[in-house]
């Protein structure tokens, strides 16, 4: 509730000083927002704002300059996002509360289908499985299949290695194609509006649904592979990572800069609370409805709620001016390219790793200290989100295969972990926070990099990771599991923290840049990281099972590693190259 405060006083600071400035300042400002928004800025555009806003600070003091050094640079003073709905009532007024309660139900679906849905594929899986066995072999006997219930003649590691080459061949799919969707879909956004690619992305999912269920439904006509249709489908529209990034890039259209974090951090709330709470109701409703086709029922309608929802109620978070300004810079780009913009010369030049240029920035205002930065917690951040990805269905499948888990067992296992990490990130953060920095220090704190604070946090969590998936490891027993799960959750500090200290490297126009790249190294880990570790686990089952938590625990160590070499309060600064490298640890001084 005090930040909420220290936001609503910088908030009516900023507008005051917006007040003031007339002409260039506004105009600065929004091109900054669009860029911030994944939209692209000339690169003469942008160095004209840099000439005049070092024009202004080179000037003599006037009243409306800020009194701290520095103060103006991020502090949404020049923001004008939401000056275009002024006057608008407030059903027509975009806010991230419009988005936020039926994008909990969207998580709430997301997270109440994993487990079904793993432990589906099983059932099918093993149904064939068996069913050619008993063609090839006359004398052999097949227990009836039952979808729902534990089903133990499905525990060999015949069937074991199955599912995770199945598994394996879902995320390589969703992954691949999602990673080359993702970028298209975030510029399509920026011409068209969010609410129709948040559509079109919340369909996809839908489809591979319905799909899971027919699939389910009529096992004889319709085999095990088609799920794999739907993992494609799902990928082709951007998969969960771009609706996740979708509802940010809506928050960020409508919230200011200073409280941008805050707004993050509810979408990131709802998404753990909704992986925490789905497996546990699934896991209810399965038990008293006797099918586990009821869960995928059930998200199903909240899709259709969520399509509807935005549809009709939810307000465009983007002007039809700012979206008709963005399709004419689009198609004046096009007509500068000439024949290379033919779409045959776009796909022989297409290159998937062309957004990461932004980790290695050059020019003015740049440093090496800067690119080091920008590239380790990149990594960093991307193994820890490739290590989530690529082994929450291993947990699961040797959770069920070493203690014979059912459905029920695994959803709880799941909601604990998740519960923890929801605790660890909206009730722990905030207090270590607020103890370490203090109730004031947005007032004092710099604009530069990140510090040591985020560091420390940083490695705290990579160190709770590690040790929690060696407890996988060492694990014997179904308690100790779930208590090396709880231990492994409090890592999940880590992923704010990590984009938060990635956006500090970069102006504000930068930062929608950045947050793409990010997005498309996390695409990308959810093909390799999943490939990789299913892979291990197949070849390994029913040998030395635990190989695959032994290679996880090793990939944290490499990360808790890389994070020492960061460096804290450096900056990518175009009116100051020199200050991102002059500024370390407490001090001044050369890097």
């Amino acid at each position: 509730m005090e930040n909420d405060g220290i936001f609503a006083a910088e908030a009516d600071l900023d507008h005051r000083a917006h007040s003031r400035k007339q002409g260039g300042a506004s105009h600065a400002g929004q091109d900054s927002t669009i860029a911030a928004e994944g939209g692209l800025v000339e690169e003469g555009r942008l160095r004209s704002i840099g000439s005049e806003d070092t024009a202004r600070n080179d000037g003599e003091a006037t009243e409306s300059d800020p009194l701290l050094p520095g103060g103006g640079k991020g502090s949404g003073s020049s923001w004008t996002g939401m000056a275009e709905f002024e006057g608008e009532p407030w059903w027509k007024t975009p806010s991230i509360y419009w988005m936020l309660p039926p994008f909990f139900l969207f998580t709430l679906a997301f997270g109440g289908i994993v487990v079904p849905k793993l432990n589906l594929i099983l059932t099918l899986i093993c149904r064939e499985y068996l069913s050619d066995r008993q063609a090839t072999e006359p004398g052999f006997t097949m227990m009836p299949i039952v979808f729902g219930e534990d089903n133990p003649q499905c525990r060999i590691p015949e069937v074991q290695s199955r599912v995770a080459q199945f598994t394996l061949y879902g995320n390589l799919i969703a992954g691949l194609l999602s990673a080359v969707a993702s970028p298209k879909l975030g510029a399509l956004s920026d011409r068209y509006g969010r609410k129709r690619i948040i559509i079109l992305t919340t369909m996809g999912m839908l489809c591979g649904e319905i799909i899971t269920i027919v699939a389910a439904s009529k096992p004889e006509t319709f085999p095990v592979n088609w799920i794999l249709v739907g993992f494609a489908l799902d990928g082709l529209c951007g998969s969960f990572i771009a609706a996740m990034a979708l509802a940010n890039a809506y928050a960020t259209d409508c919230t200011a800069p200073t409280k941008r974090s805050v707004a993050f951090g509810y979408f990131h709330g709802c998404l753990f609370t909704g992986i925490a709470l789905g497996p546990i109701l699934s896991g209810y409703v399965i038990k008293a409805s006797g099918t586990v086709l009821s869960v995928f029922y059930i998200a199903l309608g909240f899709h259709l709620f969520f399509i509807l929802f935005v549809t009709f109620v939810i307000p465009e978070s983007l002007t039809k001016t700012r979206q008709s300004v963005a399709r004419e810079k689009y198609h004046k780009e096009l007509e500068e390219l000439g024949p290379a913009a033919d779409w045959i010369n776009q796909i022989r030049s297409f290159n998937l790793l062309a957004p990461l240029k932004i980790l290695w920035p050059t020019g003015e205002g740049s440093s090496p200290a800067v690119r080091r930065n920008l590239v380790l917690l990149a990594a960093v951040d991307t193994i820890m989100f490739g290590v989530a990805m690529g082994s929450v269905t291993v947990v699961i499948i040797y959770a069920n295969y070493q203690f014979g888990w059912g459905n029920f067992e695994s959803s709880i296992f799941v909601s604990i972990v998740n519960t923890c990490r929801v605790l660890c990130l909206v009730v722990i953060l905030p207090i270590i926070t607020r103890l370490v920095r203090g109730p004031n220090a947005s007032s004092r704190m710099r604009d530069s990099g990140c510090d040591n604070f985020d560091l420390y946090v940083i490695r705290t969590a990579v160190f709770f990771d590690m040790l929690g998936y060696l407890g996988y490891t060492l694990s014997r027993t179904g308690t100790f599991m779930i208590l090396s799960g709880a231990l492994a959750s409090v890592g999940g500090i880590g992923s704010p923290t990590l984009q938060s200290a990635l956006t500090k490297h970069v102006p504000a126009d930068r930062t929608g840049q950045l947050l793409g790249a990010s997005g498309l190294l996390h695409a990308l880990a959810r093909v390799v990281a999943p490939t990789i570790f299913n892979g291990i686990y197949s070849v390994t089952v029913g040998k030395f099972t635990q190989t695959v938590f032994v290679c996880l625990t090793s990939t944290f160590g490499i990360a808790f590693l890389i994070s020492w070499f960061v460096k804290p309060h450096v900056y990518f600064d175009e009116k100051h190259p020199t200050e991102s490298e002059c500024e370390v640890e407490q001090g001044v001084g050369r890097l």
